[in-house]
């Protein structure tokens, strides 16, 4: 063992030695250069097929692994719950799985997929639904029979309801522990309405509320082929395929399409809102509305936020709250635009009680620069080089990439976006970081979510911070005013009673 050892070491060092010999080692890894990344995204159209019912089918074969991934994707979600049913939609998706079918028990379902060592899942979304088969090559045939029965005819097994619904009534108990949580669910209130499906939170009371009629209710309106988009990726072959899913579909009737998703009417108000909770780190969420998906400013906004927040280490918001003030371990922003409406734009830290008006007088500091002075051309650059070198990566899994085709097509996104993306990320000039900060960040009709005990935030960093230029208080914000969002009852949400 000792001889194979030394023999083994000394031909790594031999090796090592020829590769310095071999070339110039450069004295500093700044000196380092590579050949430049050629990569071009492929073409939906290059993947796309069409049944012979006009579903859509996007598929990539591949013969690395005896494995095949059929995927259903389907348009409806947690808009279309009725009124009163807030987590009907992921109970359904959760029972189709696991509430057997027509012809087999919830156990005996679980214990054939078990046996054909096929992994399937099934979900539903706030826009979409998707179920998903991963199966052998040689046991295909039976695994998506079955697949297909539980999909088109869940059983919706009650003793099955009854443990899913016991498990989401026992977490909903403990969902004002997290600070966070509550962060996001009071923002979402905030921006949208509680009664908005991008906000709403299931209840005790629509939970107890759900019935087996309501699940199959929804999973007649969003699971049937006038909704249905395929993606397939694996070890096929492509003719066999198409034949297979005609096959498979044949006799599968369309139902009603699921309707667009609703526009929100909900308008915010802007200021300074506090959850009361006694914790010694705050949750702070800055935000406003922001813009749809396919503005024609969207990239430029986007290296704007990645400069501003969204970059992690290299974004002006973590250098500032994070690495130079060491205020917040987390500190940063992000831009979530929507297809059919305005998104949300979001800047947030979480950090010690007397430290927050500090913090988030760091925070409105980089507002008001990003939209007064010109970004560096190394700034600039620094972004969209992140953006074009990590492009490739939207692609790098055929899974991934028909995921992503169907979602273009879906919302309608240009044919050639991907082709042109890089080139309009290289097109962003400081000048239009400027022109997009100054009109699409509105710091002054912003809300100012705070969780944590607000006397103590109120007051800020005065009895522990000896320089006066570093002293701050939340009276800086909205003329000292500020918002109490009543304490809710984390079973039913409902503002809690005073006694």
């Amino acid at each position: 063992m000792r001889s194979v050892l030394t023999t083994t070491f000394a031909a790594l060092i031999v090796g090592v030695g020829s590769l310095a010999s071999a070339g110039d080692i450069p004295s500093h890894p700044s000196e380092l250069s590579f050949d430049e990344l050629v990569f071009t995204p492929p073409l939906a159209s290059e993947f796309r097929h069409e049944l012979s019912s006009g579903v859509p089918v996007f598929m990539a074969s591949s013969d690395e692994f005896p494995l095949v991934t059929i995927t259903l994707s389907f348009k409806g979600g947690e808009y279309m719950e009725p009124e009163g049913k807030a987590g009907l939609a992921a109970m359904t998706g959760a029972m189709i799985r696991t509430g057997g079918s027509a012809t087999m028990s919830p156990s005996d379902l679980d214990e054939e997929f078990d046996f054909m060592a096929a992994n399937v899942s099934v979900s539903v979304g706030d826009r979409t639904a998707s179920a998903s088969i991963n199966a052998l090559t040689s046991n295909l045939d039976d695994a998506f029979g079955l697949f297909m029965d539980m999909v088109r005819n869940p059983r919706f097994d009650s003793e099955r309801l009854e443990v899913l619904r016991g498990q989401q009534l026992e977490a909903i108990k403990t969902r004002d522990d997290d600070g966070l949580g509550i962060a996001i669910r009071e923002m979402g209130f905030l921006m949208w309405g509680e009664d908005f499906f991008e906000a709403r939170q299931p209840t005790k009371a629509s939970l107890e509320g759900i019935t087996v009629e309501d699940m199959k209710a929804l999973h007649a309106r969003i699971f049937n082929p006038s909704n249905l988009m395929v993606s397939v990726t694996g070890d096929f072959e492509e003719s066999e395929m198409l034949a297979f899913l005609e096959d498979a579909f044949d006799d599968w009737t369309p139902g009603e399409a699921s309707p667009d998703v609703p526009v929100p009417t909900h308008t915010f108000e802007p200021g300074v809102y506090y959850y009361e909770k006694d914790q010694p780190q705050t949750q702070v969420l800055i935000g406003h509305r922001s813009f749809e998906r396919d503005d024609p400013n969207a990239i430029a906004i986007m290296v704007m936020n990645d400069i501003l927040g969204g970059s992690g280490f290299t974004s002006r918001i973590t250098n500032s709250v994070r690495t130079r003030e060491g205020l917040a371990y987390t500190a940063g922003s992000v831009m979530r635009p929507r297809v059919e409406y305005p998104g949300v734009f979001m800047a947030y830290f979480f950090t010690k009680v007397p430290t927050t008006a500090l913090a988030t007088r760091l925070v409105f500091d980089e507002f008001k620069t990003i939209e007064t002075e010109l970004a560096t051309p190394d700034e600039v650059e620094t972004i969209a080089n992140n953006i074009i070198e990590t492009f490739p990566r939207r692609f790098e899994s055929k899974a991934a990439m028909m995921g992503l085709f169907i979602s273009d097509e879906r919302t309608g996104r240009a044919p050639d976006y991907w082709q042109t993306y890089r080139d309009r990320v290289r097109s962003v000039t400081p000048e239009d970081v400027q022109r997009v900060a100054k009109a699409y960040l509105h710091p002054d009709e912003a809300v100012i979510l705070v969780v944590g005990p607000w006397e103590q935030v109120k007051k800020g960093n005065a009895e522990s911070e000896a320089d006066a230029s570093r002293v701050a208080t939340m009276d800086e914000f909205f003329g000292g005013k500020a918002t109490e969002i009543p304490q809710r009852d984390p079973e039913t949400l409902e503002p809690k009673s005073e006694d």
